[in-house]
């Protein structure tokens, strides 16, 4: 009896251990203290609009005394996130600057766990249809144009992760709708996971990776966390992705290249291709980055790789979307 009572006592030490280690390893790779809420100048709505018989959700964010006529900035969240949760990811950075510049905001949820991007693997079905997310985010924009008087010229889409993914799409299918797109840890599928149909025109697009992002490989390759989870198929690497856009948007001429220091260590290269159209587009490098929009407000979990808390990627996205002339 004596034997029995020792060997339980161990096991439930062992077992204590173990969670005691799980609670660790949480903590050290998953866990991240939300930011703080900055002091906004307006507040945030929940509101709904009906598209294909589907419930859709969405949250705005509008300035106080925001002028007719002012631009929309369309933010997109990740893979099984919300709107709420790109919010606190971003590190309410949009919201910031659209105090400061004057444009509205607004967040979209999707309806299955991925938005319905250009890649042939995810999970873009709902109740056993695949969601049109490319129809509700133009529906969505078309709403807040007639109720806000958005200017319909600038009306432009930013997504992290499987929301820059589903920006690529947008610009992809519907570049009449939306002026700009700014897709953020995410590249073009490549030909064989390739499912949309661009159209003729282009529009103008940014993109902005990291170089040790641990899901979206910046130099192409399978999208996958550790080859198990989140799997998204293979992907074009980031030059690639901007290349293909440069030929989209029949920019010919050779990328301008600069590179600089974001504060502290973190490396910035940036390639812009444009000429004397109204189109251009921007590849961000962000090396030694990870799976991200880098801002000075939340740290990443560590799972996710490196977080450099520079640059203020919510403000190079809108300092590309400003320069855009409609």
């Amino acid at each position: 009896m004596k034997k029995l009572f020792t060997f339980l006592r161990f096991c439930l030490y062992g077992l204590l251990a173990l969670i005691a280690l799980g609670a660790a390893l949480f903590w050290y790779f998953v866990y991240s203290p939300d930011p703080v809420i900055p002091q906004l100048s307006g507040s945030v709505n929940k509101a709904f609009v009906e598209v294909d018989g589907l419930k859709r959700s969405y949250r705005s964010y509008l300035p106080q005394g925001l002028a007719k006529g002012a631009p929309l900035v369309m933010v997109m969240h990740g893979s099984g996130q919300n709107g709420a949760q790109i919010r606190l990811e971003t590190g309410y950075g949009f919201e910031r600057l659209a105090d400061q510049f004057g444009f509205a905001v607004v967040y979209p949820d999707a309806r299955s766990f991925d938005w319905n991007d250009c890649s042939k693997t995810g999970d873009f079905n709902f109740e056993g249809r695949a969601v049109d997310d490319v129809k509700f985010l133009g529906v969505l924009a078309d709403k807040l144009i007639a109720d806000i008087g958005i200017d319909s010229r600038r009306v432009f889409a930013t997504g992290v992760s499987s929301g820059g993914f589903m920006a690529i799409r947008l610009a992809l299918e519907a570049p009449t709708k939306f002026r700009a797109v700014a897709a953020v840890s995410a590249n073009l599928p490549s030909t064989e996971n390739f499912k949309c149909k661009p159209v003729a025109q282009g529009t103008s697009v940014m993109l902005m990776n990291g170089t040790k992002d641990p899901l979206v490989p910046y130099a192409g390759g399978e999208s996958s966390l550790f080859g198990l989870f989140f799997k998204g198929g293979m992907l074009l690497s980031s030059l690639a992705s901007a290349d293909y856009f440069a030929v989209q948007n029949k920019l010919s001429a050779p990328p301008a290249l600069s590179a600089a220091t974001a504060g502290g260590e973190t490396q910035v290269e940036r390639a812009v291709w444009r000429d004397d159209s109204k189109l251009e587009v921007e590849l961000v490098t962000i090396h030694d980055g990870g799976h991200g929009l880098p801002q000075a407000y939340w740290r990443r979990p560590r799972l996710l790789g490196p977080s450099p808390m520079t640059p203020n990627g919510p403000a190079l996205i809108w300092e590309f979307f400003a320069r855009q002339k409609p």
